[in-house]
Protein backbone atom coordinates (compact mmCIF):
# COMPACT_ATOMS: atom_id res chain seq x y z
CA UNK A 1 0.00 0.00 0.00
CA UNK A 2 1.48 3.29 -1.14
CA UNK A 3 0.32 6.91 -0.80
CA UNK A 4 0.80 9.67 -3.37
CA UNK A 5 0.20 13.30 -2.56
CA UNK A 6 -1.60 15.42 -5.16
CA UNK A 7 -0.28 18.89 -5.83
CA UNK A 8 -2.95 19.81 -8.38
CA UNK A 9 -4.51 23.28 -7.91
CA UNK A 10 -1.71 24.40 -5.56
CA UNK A 11 0.61 27.34 -6.29
CA UNK A 12 3.41 25.98 -8.44
CA UNK A 13 6.08 27.84 -6.47
CA UNK A 14 5.23 25.73 -3.40
CA UNK A 15 5.80 22.47 -5.23
CA UNK A 16 9.49 22.02 -4.41
CA UNK A 17 9.01 22.45 -0.67
CA UNK A 18 5.99 20.13 -0.63
CA UNK A 19 7.84 17.45 -2.61
CA UNK A 20 10.90 17.61 -0.37
CA UNK A 21 8.68 17.24 2.68
CA UNK A 22 6.74 14.34 1.15
CA UNK A 23 10.02 12.61 0.31
CA UNK A 24 11.13 12.86 3.95
CA UNK A 25 7.72 11.91 5.35
CA UNK A 26 7.50 8.53 3.63
CA UNK A 27 5.06 9.21 0.81
CA UNK A 28 5.61 7.01 -2.24
CA UNK A 29 5.03 9.74 -4.74
CA UNK A 30 3.51 12.95 -5.98
CA UNK A 31 0.52 13.10 -8.30
CA UNK A 32 0.04 15.81 -10.95
CA UNK A 33 -2.84 16.64 -13.28
CA UNK A 34 -2.79 18.24 -16.71
CA UNK A 35 -4.45 21.15 -18.47
CA UNK A 36 -2.85 23.56 -20.90
CA UNK A 37 -4.97 26.65 -20.34
CA UNK A 38 -8.30 28.00 -19.10
CA UNK A 39 -10.34 29.18 -22.12
CA UNK A 40 -12.15 32.48 -21.83
CA UNK A 41 -15.00 31.02 -23.86
CA UNK A 42 -15.90 27.38 -23.21
CA UNK A 43 -18.44 25.17 -24.93
CA UNK A 44 -17.04 21.84 -23.69
CA UNK A 45 -18.72 20.25 -20.70
CA UNK A 46 -16.44 18.93 -17.97
CA UNK A 47 -17.01 15.18 -17.87
CA UNK A 48 -17.58 15.04 -14.11
CA UNK A 49 -19.27 18.42 -13.63
CA UNK A 50 -22.18 18.66 -11.22
CA UNK A 51 -23.05 22.16 -12.39
CA UNK A 52 -25.87 23.06 -14.75
CA UNK A 53 -23.52 24.83 -17.16
CA UNK A 54 -21.03 21.94 -17.22
CA UNK A 55 -18.23 24.11 -15.88
CA UNK A 56 -15.19 22.42 -14.34
CA UNK A 57 -14.64 22.83 -10.66
CA UNK A 58 -13.39 21.42 -7.42
CA UNK A 59 -14.73 23.53 -4.60
CA UNK A 60 -13.22 26.95 -5.13
CA UNK A 61 -9.89 25.58 -6.35
CA UNK A 62 -10.46 25.67 -10.12
CA UNK A 63 -10.73 29.10 -11.73
CA UNK A 64 -8.83 31.10 -14.38
CA UNK A 65 -6.08 31.89 -11.87
CA UNK A 66 -5.43 28.23 -10.97
CA UNK A 67 -1.90 27.08 -11.79
CA UNK A 68 -1.64 24.31 -14.38
CA UNK A 69 2.11 23.82 -14.90
CA UNK A 70 3.17 21.47 -17.66
CA UNK A 71 3.33 18.20 -15.71
CA UNK A 72 6.38 16.77 -17.49
CA UNK A 73 8.44 19.92 -16.92
CA UNK A 74 7.19 20.12 -13.32
CA UNK A 75 8.13 16.49 -12.67
CA UNK A 76 11.71 17.11 -13.79
CA UNK A 77 11.94 20.03 -11.38
CA UNK A 78 10.48 18.05 -8.47
CA UNK A 79 12.74 15.08 -9.17
CA UNK A 80 15.81 17.29 -8.92
CA UNK A 81 15.16 17.96 -5.20
CA UNK A 82 13.93 14.49 -4.16
CA UNK A 83 15.39 11.00 -3.96
CA UNK A 84 12.66 8.41 -3.50
CA UNK A 85 9.41 9.90 -4.74
CA UNK A 86 7.80 8.58 -7.92
CA UNK A 87 5.81 10.99 -10.06
CA UNK A 88 2.49 10.06 -11.66
CA UNK A 89 0.43 12.08 -14.11
CA UNK A 90 -3.26 11.76 -13.40
CA UNK A 91 -3.95 12.19 -16.12
CA UNK A 92 -1.82 13.47 -18.99
CA UNK A 93 -3.99 14.32 -22.00
CA UNK A 94 -1.65 12.62 -24.45
CA UNK A 95 -3.90 12.75 -27.57
CA UNK A 96 -4.03 16.55 -27.31
CA UNK A 97 -0.37 16.44 -28.38
CA UNK A 98 1.36 14.86 -31.33
CA UNK A 99 2.91 11.43 -30.77
CA UNK A 100 6.57 12.30 -31.37
CA UNK A 101 6.47 15.28 -28.98
CA UNK A 102 4.93 13.15 -26.24
CA UNK A 103 7.49 10.38 -26.81
CA UNK A 104 10.38 12.85 -26.70
CA UNK A 105 9.29 14.80 -23.62
CA UNK A 106 8.20 11.84 -21.53
CA UNK A 107 11.16 9.69 -22.57
CA UNK A 108 13.60 12.44 -21.63
CA UNK A 109 11.83 12.99 -18.30
CA UNK A 110 12.04 9.27 -17.56
CA UNK A 111 15.81 9.50 -17.97
CA UNK A 112 16.19 12.70 -15.94
CA UNK A 113 14.10 11.33 -13.06
CA UNK A 114 16.07 8.09 -12.93
CA UNK A 115 13.02 6.04 -13.88
CA UNK A 116 10.72 7.65 -11.30
CA UNK A 117 8.03 8.65 -13.81
CA UNK A 118 4.65 6.93 -14.26
CA UNK A 119 2.59 8.11 -17.21
CA UNK A 120 -1.12 8.16 -16.46
CA UNK A 121 -3.04 8.96 -19.65
CA UNK A 122 -6.59 9.90 -20.54
CA UNK A 123 -8.64 11.24 -23.44
CA UNK A 124 -9.53 14.62 -21.95
CA UNK A 125 -12.75 16.58 -22.25
CA UNK A 126 -11.81 20.12 -23.34
CA UNK A 127 -12.24 20.45 -27.10
CA UNK A 128 -10.73 23.92 -26.81
CA UNK A 129 -7.33 22.39 -25.94
CA UNK A 130 -7.42 20.02 -28.90
CA UNK A 131 -8.41 22.82 -31.26
CA UNK A 132 -5.52 24.96 -30.01
CA UNK A 133 -2.97 22.19 -30.62
CA UNK A 134 -4.39 21.08 -33.95
CA UNK A 135 -5.34 17.58 -32.76
CA UNK A 136 -8.63 15.93 -33.67
CA UNK A 137 -10.99 15.84 -30.70
CA UNK A 138 -13.42 13.32 -32.21
CA UNK A 139 -10.79 10.58 -32.61
CA UNK A 140 -8.97 11.13 -29.35
CA UNK A 141 -9.93 7.77 -27.82
CA UNK A 142 -8.94 5.72 -30.85
CA UNK A 143 -5.72 7.69 -31.20
CA UNK A 144 -4.84 7.11 -27.54
CA UNK A 145 -5.34 3.37 -28.08
CA UNK A 146 -2.80 3.56 -30.90
CA UNK A 147 -0.50 5.98 -29.07
CA UNK A 148 0.13 3.67 -26.11
CA UNK A 149 1.87 0.89 -28.09
CA UNK A 150 3.50 3.55 -30.27
CA UNK A 151 5.10 5.19 -27.23
CA UNK A 152 6.45 1.85 -26.04
CA UNK A 153 7.98 1.26 -29.47
CA UNK A 154 9.57 4.70 -29.66
CA UNK A 155 11.09 4.37 -26.17
CA UNK A 156 12.80 1.06 -26.98
CA UNK A 157 16.15 2.68 -27.81
CA UNK A 158 18.25 2.42 -30.95
CA UNK A 159 16.58 2.56 -34.33
CA UNK A 160 12.84 2.51 -33.77
CA UNK A 161 9.69 2.77 -35.88
CA UNK A 162 5.95 2.27 -35.54
CA UNK A 163 3.16 1.56 -37.99
CA UNK A 164 -0.37 1.63 -36.59
CA UNK A 165 -3.93 2.62 -37.39
CA UNK A 166 -3.42 6.33 -36.62
CA UNK A 167 0.36 6.79 -36.37
CA UNK A 168 3.01 5.88 -38.91
CA UNK A 169 6.56 6.63 -37.77
CA UNK A 170 9.49 5.80 -40.05
CA UNK A 171 12.76 4.47 -38.67
CA UNK A 172 14.45 6.99 -36.38
CA UNK A 173 16.71 7.37 -33.34
CA UNK A 174 15.26 9.14 -30.32
CA UNK A 175 17.89 9.47 -27.61
CA UNK A 176 18.21 9.49 -24.71
CA UNK A 177 15.81 6.59 -24.33
CA UNK A 178 14.50 5.25 -21.02
CA UNK A 179 16.65 2.52 -19.51
CA UNK A 180 13.53 0.71 -18.22
CA UNK A 181 9.93 0.59 -19.45
CA UNK A 182 7.85 3.61 -18.49
CA UNK A 183 4.68 2.40 -16.70
CA UNK A 184 1.54 3.59 -18.49
CA UNK A 185 -1.71 3.79 -16.53
CA UNK A 186 -5.14 4.34 -18.07
CA UNK A 187 -7.41 6.90 -16.42
CA UNK A 188 -11.18 7.20 -16.33
CA UNK A 189 -14.18 5.12 -15.31
CA UNK A 190 -16.12 4.83 -18.55
CA UNK A 191 -16.42 1.45 -20.27
CA UNK A 192 -13.83 2.41 -22.94
CA UNK A 193 -11.46 3.63 -20.20
CA UNK A 194 -11.71 0.33 -18.30
CA UNK A 195 -11.18 -1.59 -21.54
CA UNK A 196 -8.13 0.53 -22.42
CA UNK A 197 -6.55 0.12 -18.99
CA UNK A 198 -7.21 -3.63 -18.91
CA UNK A 199 -5.92 -4.38 -22.40
CA UNK A 200 -3.19 -1.81 -23.08
CA UNK A 201 -1.91 -0.44 -19.78
CA UNK A 202 0.10 -1.41 -16.71
CA UNK A 203 -2.55 -0.10 -14.35
CA UNK A 204 -5.59 2.12 -13.80
CA UNK A 205 -6.08 5.56 -12.25
CA UNK A 206 -9.35 6.74 -10.74
CA UNK A 207 -11.14 9.68 -12.32
CA UNK A 208 -11.58 11.89 -9.27
CA UNK A 209 -12.40 10.91 -5.70
CA UNK A 210 -15.18 8.43 -4.94
CA UNK A 211 -17.36 7.55 -2.00
CA UNK A 212 -16.71 4.05 -0.66
CA UNK A 213 -19.66 2.32 -2.33
CA UNK A 214 -19.07 4.09 -5.65
CA UNK A 215 -15.40 3.13 -5.61
CA UNK A 216 -16.24 -0.53 -4.98
CA UNK A 217 -18.60 -0.52 -7.97
CA UNK A 218 -16.01 0.93 -10.32
CA UNK A 219 -13.37 -1.51 -9.11
CA UNK A 220 -15.70 -4.41 -9.86
CA UNK A 221 -16.09 -3.07 -13.42
CA UNK A 222 -12.31 -2.84 -13.70
CA UNK A 223 -11.91 -6.39 -12.45
CA UNK A 224 -14.39 -7.63 -15.05
CA UNK A 225 -12.53 -5.77 -17.80
CA UNK A 226 -9.29 -7.42 -16.69
CA UNK A 227 -11.00 -10.80 -16.64
CA UNK A 228 -12.20 -10.33 -20.23
CA UNK A 229 -8.68 -9.30 -21.22
CA UNK A 230 -7.23 -12.41 -19.55
CA UNK A 231 -5.08 -10.28 -17.24
CA UNK A 232 -6.58 -10.74 -13.78
CA UNK A 233 -3.49 -12.51 -12.47
CA UNK A 234 -0.88 -10.20 -14.01
CA UNK A 235 0.81 -7.41 -12.02
CA UNK A 236 -1.46 -4.37 -12.29
CA UNK A 237 -1.34 -1.05 -10.41
CA UNK A 238 -4.59 0.46 -9.16
CA UNK A 239 -4.55 4.12 -8.08
CA UNK A 240 -7.63 5.11 -6.07
CA UNK A 241 -8.80 8.32 -4.42
CA UNK A 242 -11.51 8.02 -1.77
CA UNK A 243 -13.84 10.86 -0.79
CA UNK A 244 -13.93 9.63 2.78
CA UNK A 245 -12.35 10.60 6.07
CA UNK A 246 -8.78 9.20 6.08
CA UNK A 247 -8.89 5.78 7.73
CA UNK A 248 -6.07 3.22 7.57
CA UNK A 249 -8.53 0.35 8.08
CA UNK A 250 -10.60 1.53 5.13
CA UNK A 251 -7.49 1.68 2.95
CA UNK A 252 -6.45 -1.80 4.06
CA UNK A 253 -9.88 -3.14 3.19
CA UNK A 254 -9.68 -1.76 -0.35
CA UNK A 255 -6.20 -3.21 -0.67
CA UNK A 256 -7.34 -6.66 0.45
CA UNK A 257 -10.73 -6.82 -1.28
CA UNK A 258 -10.02 -5.00 -4.53
CA UNK A 259 -6.25 -5.15 -5.00
CA UNK A 260 -5.72 -1.39 -4.70
CA UNK A 261 -1.97 -0.77 -4.70
CA UNK A 262 -1.80 3.02 -4.47
CA UNK A 263 -3.94 5.67 -2.79
CA UNK A 264 -4.14 9.31 -3.80
CA UNK A 265 -4.41 11.93 -1.07
CA UNK A 266 -4.40 15.71 -0.93
CA UNK A 267 -3.50 17.01 2.54
CA UNK A 268 -1.97 20.12 1.04
CA UNK A 269 -5.14 20.93 -0.85
CA UNK A 270 -7.51 20.31 2.06
CA UNK A 271 -5.35 22.15 4.62
CA UNK A 272 -6.96 25.10 6.38
CA UNK A 273 -5.50 27.99 4.40
CA UNK A 274 -6.73 31.56 4.42
CA UNK A 275 -6.32 33.22 1.03
CA UNK A 276 -5.44 36.47 2.81
CA UNK A 277 -2.47 34.88 4.58
CA UNK A 278 1.04 35.53 3.21
CA UNK A 279 2.41 32.77 0.96
CA UNK A 280 4.88 31.51 3.58
CA UNK A 281 2.05 31.00 6.10
CA UNK A 282 -0.07 29.17 3.52
CA UNK A 283 2.86 26.91 2.66
CA UNK A 284 3.50 26.11 6.32
CA UNK A 285 -0.16 25.12 6.77
CA UNK A 286 0.17 22.72 3.86
CA UNK A 287 3.43 21.29 5.17
CA UNK A 288 1.84 20.74 8.57
CA UNK A 289 -1.15 18.98 6.98
CA UNK A 290 1.21 16.75 4.98
CA UNK A 291 3.08 15.83 8.16
CA UNK A 292 -0.14 14.98 10.02
CA UNK A 293 -1.38 12.71 7.25
CA UNK A 294 2.01 11.01 7.15
CA UNK A 295 1.97 10.41 10.91
CA UNK A 296 -1.66 9.23 11.06
CA UNK A 297 -1.84 7.20 7.83
CA UNK A 298 1.33 6.78 5.77
CA UNK A 299 3.53 5.48 8.59
CA UNK A 300 0.86 2.98 9.63
CA UNK A 301 0.82 1.49 6.15
CA UNK A 302 4.37 0.16 6.45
Amino acid sequence: MRFHQAVTFLPVEQGLALARAADDQGYAGVYLSDHMFFPRERTSRYTYSTRDDGAPGFGDHWDPDTHWPDPIAFICSLASVTTNLHFTTGVYIAPARDLVTVAKQVGTAAVLTGGRLNLGVGVGWSKEEFDATGQDFATRGRRLDDMIPALRALWAGGWVEYHGAHYDVPSMRMEPSPTAPVPIYGGGHSAPAFRRAATLCDGWIAAGAYKEEEASGYLRHLDEARRRAGRRHEPFAIFLSLWERPDIDLYRRFEEEHGVTDFLCAPGLTARVDASDPPEKQLQARLDASARFADEIVQKAD
